[in-house]
């Protein structure tokens, strides 16, 4: 079955790269926001099977996004991947004990982000049955 993955990012580059990248190599629907409220809204109405959220948007960032959606009982049991530009330890544990489903830093590889989500959510690589 097809996986849909909501992308939640301020910037119109890192949502077409992650796009483009789930999309030719995983064939999966990926749907994009451009802000942590739209990002929740459209959860909410698109189920989707996963979420990929910025750290650092303006208005609502990444943690107070992801606060909001486990609020929500609509939203609270999508796995969610933090995607960030701080590459400290430190600062990944912090978001781990937010309780997301892991973090993706920034700059990642196109080519590895779809391996990088199957295995932090313990999905089956399609394409390895072969």
């Amino acid at each position: 079955m097809t996986k849909r993955i909501l992308v939640i990012d301020d910037e119109d580059s890192v949502r077409e790269i992650v796009q483009i990248s789930l999309e030719s190599a995983a064939e999966w629907n990926v749907i994009t926001a451009s802000s942590g409220r739209e990002g929740i809204e459209i959860a909410k109405s698109e189920q989707p099977d996963a979420i990929m959220l910025d750290v650092m948007m303006p208005e609502m960032d990444g943690p107070t996004t992801f606060k909001k959606l486990q609020e929500n009982a609509a939203t609270s049991h999508i796995p969610t991947i933090l995607l960030t530009a701080k590459a400290q330890s430190s600062e990944q544990e912090e978001f781990l004990n937010l309780g997301v489903a892991g973090v993706i830093v920034k700059p990642f590889m196109p080519l590895d982000l779809v391996d990088n989500i199957c295995q932090i959510l313990n999905w089956p690589k399609e394409n390895s049955e072969v």
